[in-house]
């Protein structure tokens, strides 16, 4: 960085007095004119013209030739960055920027009929899913969202599963930096973590944004994001999901709304399973890695790119993933988990509606391959939403899943698909998904078990055995010889 023909001799490379010397933020926290130091004034306050500077340092027309660009949508873009907000990530600026998102395009309130409609699709829909498997309805409401309402009412959700990694990566910035740098930043390392606190922030609310013009209800990323017990449609998605297919909007509806209505049954039924999802989601934050030379290097490159005289690169800068980095060993492991988990949930939400709606459906097998492709694959706000915030929500392995559990209900019953939930050491492991087919295949089809029997088989399938083995709770003893 010393070698950009806009630093001066007083450049941040040639003050010892720096601690960010040798550290990514040497040049942006220097003490001269040219970083936030001068930025800051001495006593605490922004120099606009200063701070004017620094940026014009970074190359682009607004820094040539001394003159000074017009930086009024920078500024408010600064000013939003540096209010003063609580945990790791500012929340209002993230909620702000997705409305914003939204609010480009028209968004409907959805009217009296529509709620109307989605609410007699989930009573039916529970009622086919009633004859399908024994877990009782999880649904207690039901409602019909707005893109903007979904955001709202799926905020507190995001917050649980970006928090961790938004903690971890500012956590991580801090840590980068060279023992001596932090001991010496003092203050100035506060604000370095709320200005990247606030700068994911961006990239979280565009992520949701997207989004929010592609989800098609509450349960869409295999994480139900309302309240339990609530399924809701966003009819604006759903009708545009479904305009050009060959089927009616009814059906769409209908069977949007058995899905909605069977990830609610399971979640219910297995009310250790969504902190099951949310834990693979902090293990993968616990393996943020932030690797200073790494760092330097990526905001170089993207810096170098900054017009300041134009905003828009300004908010590409800030939308970018300023600080997407390469996943650490822990962190692909613990996305391993958290797809082969979603893969699970999808896979039973799919067996099951098939058999809801095999004899009742036509357009069900037609409905249940655009799904099992638009989750698989992901879409464009949902690519958009992992390059962001570095989490992939897609079930890769959702055909996978749903052969094995419809393997095991052909062999053994829908009782045993649906006692795998009862406990998560009883899920099914990635070789298992290698082989759907051959999923306790040697296991004995389950008999009639009371509560005492039931929790000794338990206890010998986490202990590694097979149940109904001669001697064993479920199987008769075999005659002395």
């Amino acid at each position: 960085m010393s070698n950009d023909p806009h630093n001066g001799p007083d450049d941040a490379s040639g003050d010892d007095s720096n601690p960010f010397k040798g550290t990514p933020f040497e040049q942006f926290f220097s003490g001269g004119a040219g970083g936030l130091g001068g930025a800051m004034g001495g006593a605490g306050g922004f120099d606009l013209n200063a701070l004017a500077g620094m940026f014009g340092g970074m190359g682009g027309p607004g820094g040539a030739g001394g003159q000074m660009p017009d930086l009024s949508a920078l500024f408010g873009q600064l000013q939003s960055l540096m209010q003063p907000y609580d945990g790791p990530l500012n929340w209002d600026v993230a909620l702000d920027i997705a409305r914003k998102a939204v609010a480009a395009s028209p968004d409907p309130t959805p009217t009296g009929r529509e709620s109307d409609a989605i609410a007699d699709a989930v009573r039916l829909a529970d009622h086919w899913l009633d004859e399908v498997t024994d877990f009782p309805s999880g649904v207690s409401s039901t409602a019909a969202w707005s893109r903007a309402e979904w955001i709202v009412h799926t905020l507190d959700v995001w917050k649980v599963l970006v928090e961790p990694v938004a903690q971890q990566s500012v956590k991580g910035i801090g840590d980068a930096l060279p023992a001596e740098a932090q001991a010496a930043a003092g203050p100035i390392l506060g604000i370095v973590g709320k200005a990247v606190g606030a700068m994911l922030a961006t990239q979280v609310g565009s992520g949701i944004g997207a989004l929010a013009g592609e989800v098609l209800g509450a349960a869409d990323i295999g994480i139900p994001l309302s309240a339990p017990g609530k399924v809701a449609l966003v009819p604006a998605n759903v009708a545009a999901f479904a305009d050009g297919l060959d089927v009616s909007q009814d059906d769409v509806r209908l069977y949007l709304a058995l899905r909605e209505a069977a990830h609610q049954r399971l979640f219910a039924h297995a009310p250790w399973l969504r902190e099951h999802l949310i834990g693979a989601v902090t293990d993968y934050a616990s393996g943020v890695e932030i690797n200073a030379e790494a760092l330097q290097q990526r905001m170089e490159e993207q810096l170098r790119g900054v017009d300041p005289s134009n905003p828009e690169s300004i908010q590409q800068l800030l939308e970018g993933g300023l600080f997407d980095l390469p996943r650490s060993p822990t962190q692909a492991a613990a996305l391993e988990r958290l797809e082969i988990a979603l893969a699970l949930v999808e896979g039973w939400v799919d067996e099951v509606v098939g058999q809801a709606t095999a004899e009742r459906m036509p357009t069900a097998t037609k409905l249940q391959e655009l799904v099992r492709r638009r989750r698989a694959a992901g879409g464009p706000a949902e690519q958009t939403f992992s390059a962001l915030v570095g989490l992939e929500l897609r079930p890769r392995r959702l055909r996978d899943a749903s052969t094995l559990w419809a393997s095991l209900r052909t062999r053994q019953g829908p009782e045993a698909r649906d006692g795998v939930w009862t406990h998560p050491d009883l899920l099914p492991t990635s070789a298992d998904l290698d082989d759907p087919l051959g999923f306790r295949e040697d296991a004995a089809a389950p008999t009639g078990l009371d509560d005492v029997d039931f929790d000794a088989e338990l206890r010998k399938l986490l202990d590694g055995g097979q149940p109904g083995q001669p001697g064993q709770p479920g199987q008769p003893e075999q005659p002395e010889e």
